[in-house]
């Protein structure tokens, strides 16, 4: 059975004012991704969310889940989980270059530290193995009585999920060559296994002996022979497979990094969903001429139709990607311009995904916003400014703000920004910024729709609507699903160097259609909102 759990811990019945109604595009999303998983000793299987911070437990029947350990909890970014014979749960984090152990208690300790990008771990016998998912990558075995890791390889291009063979060697996929490879457990030259891959994401033994391995570019499921080295498809599915788990009886259970679903795949090949898919975020979301909504989703783009249907039109290892994508705006002809948290802006197209770089060694960016002579202004949080790029110029608009998250341009040409840490909105004008609305908690996304600005306050859970030409401002609607659930305090993810530039600090985006209903990227529970006037 499908899981329906929304992620966000807080009950979110949206409340309107009166004259509006709410309703869903898509539904909310039950995990913040789904990375590396494993079957438990209690037979549930357990799934890591890297861009949530959350370890999950999902039972194999009902696909009910239960949180193993909550966003705002003291494991961050968790990306891969392996479990020894005494029902210890050891975990990596990807973004904090550690490696902790959780007991059967529930009690947390740091078993490895200072390693970038700790991303694949397995364990053979009781014998632990992790390695970096970082470009000179490296591997090694762990210790969990507190001795100091023994490194077995390096210069490794971008390891990721392992396992241990019964040839006594460790298995696995070298994203950066596109290959899967080995090394004997005591150490020595990797050796080059099976080459031609399709971005192998994770690797794992069945009790058969057979290594499988899934492809997170074409969604394929491979099986090998270890001794021909022959292989064949298993399975077929979307793209954007992280990793997978087996139970004793080889019952196949798969994750999706991309959007968070997780299925068992049948003898036959086919899907048994467990969970949706979903969102990892949305953030930024802009509208294109027939109606299509794009959501940034960090590591992907997403298209969302009408009746709430959608798919990835991008992804970031597909080759064709920007990066990690957090605001974007419509442009011409079907152009999309991005901002990634690795400082560039992007103009982006999601059917042909022609690419063209319009500014680059930014900071920290977050809304884009066009203008209507199709100048791109861009709000860069970290260095507290906004820029303009026009006739492939760059120029500073304004700069001293209180770290700046959405923009909105006016039909006339006149900025508005919001700036999260003095919870305001301001009008630029002339490179200083004027406050029109004030009082607000974390103002992020901003729209406008003819004499109507509308901010999404991620902060107090709201949207507001400010009339431009009476001054006049509402509450259209409370109680939202966007930013951190009541109570909670999530632990910032630093990025990973060379890979995922950080900070992934969380983004609400808001766009108005041309039916005048306004769209919320409700980050909190992984869905996107519609508001409706009459």
């Amino acid at each position: 059975m499908e899981s329906t759990t929304n992620r966000f811990t807080a009950k979110s019945n949206v409340s309107t004012a009166k004259g509006w109604t709410a309703s869903r595009v898509t539904p909310p999303s039950a995990l913040f991704g789904a990375n590396g998983m494993r079957v438990g000793p209690d037979g549930r299987l357990y799934v890591a969310q890297a861009f949530g911070s959350q370890v999950s437990a999902i039972d194999v029947t009902s696909g009910a889940i239960t949180t193993i350990s909550p966003i705002g909890g003291p494991i961050v970014a968790p990306d891969d989980l392996a479990f020894d014979s005494h029902g210890v749960l050891y975990i990596t984090e990807v973004m904090s270059e550690r490696v902790c152990a959780r007991s059967p208690n529930g009690d947390l300790r740091i078993i490895a530290d200072n390693v970038p990008a700790a991303n694949g771990i397995t364990q053979w016998r009781d014998r632990l193995f992790m390695d970096e998912c970082r470009h000179d990558g490296r591997l090694f075995e762990l210790f969990p009585d507190g001795r100091a890791p023994r490194k077995i390889a390096e210069n490794l291009p971008l390891p990721n999920a392992l396992n241990v063979g019964p040839d006594g060697k460790i298995y696995f996929p070298a994203i950066g060559a596109n290959e899967i490879w080995r090394v004997p457990i005591e150490g020595g030259k990797p050796e080059v296994f099976a080459t031609d891959m399709a971005v192998p994401t994770a690797v794992k033994f069945d009790s058969k002996g057979s290594l499988l391995s899934t492809q997170g570019r074409s969604g394929e499921i491979l099986r090998f022979d270890l001794q021909s080295g022959d292989r064949r498809v298993v399975a077929k599915m979307r793209p954007g497979i992280d990793n997978f788990a087996l139970t004793d009886n080889d019952r196949l259970f798969v994750s999706h990094f991309v959007d968070g679903g997780v299925a068992e795949i049948m003898s036959d090949g086919t899907e048994r969903r467990l969970v949706a898919p979903g969102f990892c975020g949305p953030m930024g979301i802009a509208m294109a001429d027939d109606g299509t909504i794009y959501a940034a989703d960090g590591i992907s783009m997403a298209a969302v139709a009408p009746d709430g249907a959608h798919h990835r039109v991008g992804l970031l290892f597909d080759g064709h990607f920007p990066g990690f994508v957090r605001g974007v705006a419509r442009a011409a002809k079907g152009w999309l311009v991005v901002t990634t948290t690795g400082g560039d802006v992007t103009s982006y197209h999601p059917v042909t995904h022609e690419m063209e770089v319009l500014a680059t060694g930014l900071h920290e960016l977050y809304g884009v916003a066009i203008g209507t002579d199709g100048a791109v202004f861009v709000a860069d949080g970290g260095e507290g400014r906004v820029l303009e790029i026009a006739g492939g110029k760059l120029t500073e608009r304004a700069r001293g703000l209180a770290r700046p998250t959405g923009i909105a341009v006016a039909p006339n040409g006149a900025c508005f920004v919001a700036e999260s840490n003095k919870g305001r909105v301001s009008q630029l004008e002339s490179g200083a910024a004027t406050a029109v609305i004030e009082g607000l908690k974390e103002p992020q996304g901003l729209a406008i729709d003819g004499d109507n600005l509308y901010v999404v306050d991620a902060g107090a859970h709201e949207l507001i609507a400010y009339s431009l030409k009476s001054k006049k401002r509402e509450t259209v609607a409370s109680n939202l699903p966007v930013g951190a659930a009541p109570g909670v305090v999530p632990k910032l993810l630093m990025g990973i160097p060379g890979l995922l530039p950080g900070p992934l600090s969380p983004f609400a985006g808001v766009t108005v259609g041309s039916d005048g209903r306004i769209y919320i990227a409700a980050d909190g529970d992984g869905g996107i909102l519609a508001l409706t006037r009459g």
